[in-house]
């Protein structure tokens, strides 16, 4: 299937790792020109490198998506390089949760940055660059405890459900303009963030992801270009008609739609 990528301009962040990377890989073999970011300059400058030796065009940005202003100046960056920003894709953000009691005002603040703030701040830096233009597209990384909370999972699944609820009024908002904003629920993706669990619990990755993997109920954990693909699809003319959604890529996870 064509997918209409071709040519066009893209913004992940959090883009060295995980689901980001993946994105980021995906979007340059559809041939779109990917700007990406993320804190760590030597990691961002490798995987740039991969990218050119592939025909890759991309950008890579030093940024943190918690501090204030670095959001902003990455989409401005990526408009000064490529003159246009058609896709921005809000990943970055992590999966820490613990009980309640134990979360202070610093861990709250830093989270609510992170993961609220800085989708607000991309998009509120792309949406007018997409409005001149003629339109473009935002998905934003979720978790499918946003939808259905559970004990012990704090600050995450309350951040993550404000991110849901800026998801549904951006598209409504923006849906005139033919600003598609949609989000992507993930369950128990294999990350670097899940290899470090494993080492903390010290035991080996793949003993880690298999014990995990048996609470799915396709029985393992999802692969981060499976998270790719969606994202992929959202950004693409094949989701032309499609708004204020947000797909579950859990593996049945999810006990709701």
């Amino acid at each position: 299937m064509e997918l209409g990528l071709r040519g066009k301009v893209a913004a992940v962040t959090g883009g060295s790792e995980g689901i980001g990377r993946a994105t980021v890989m995906k979007l340059v073999q559809e041939g779109v020109k990917v700007a990406f970011c993320a804190r760590r300059q030597e990691v961002l400058e490798a995987f740039a490198a991969e990218l050119k030796k592939l025909g890759g065009d991309v950008l890579p940005v030093v940024a943190d998506a918690a501090k204030e202003g670095d959001m902003e100046r990455f989409i401005d960056e990526t408009v000064k390089r490529y003159g246009r920003v058609d896709i921005v894709v809000n990943n970055a953000g992590g999966t820490g949760q613990s009980p309640f009691g134990k979360v202070d005002d610093a861990a709250w603040q830093h989270d609510i940055n992170i993961k609220v703030f800085a989708q607000i701040r991309t998009s509120r830096a792309a949406i007018p660059h997409m409005k001149k233009q003629g339109g473009g597209r935002i998905i934003n990384l979720n978790m499918v405890g946003a939808k259905q909370p559970f004990a012990g999972s704090f600050p995450t699944t309350i951040s993550r459900a404000a991110g849901l609820a800026l998801t549904k009024a951006l598209s409504r908002e923006f849906a005139a303009d033919n600003i598609l904003v949609n989000a992507v629920a993930v369950g128990k993706i294999k990350s670097m963030q899940q290899e470090r669990r494993a080492a903390r619990e010290g035991i080996p990755v793949a003993e880690h992801y298999q014990k995990t993997g048996k609470s799915v109920p396709l029985g393992r954990m999802g692969e981060a270009e499976e998270v790719a693909n969606v994202i992929t699809f959202l950004a693409s003319d094949a989701a032309s008609y499609v708004t204020g959604c947000c797909i579950n890529v859990d593996g049945g996870q999810s006990g709701v739609l």
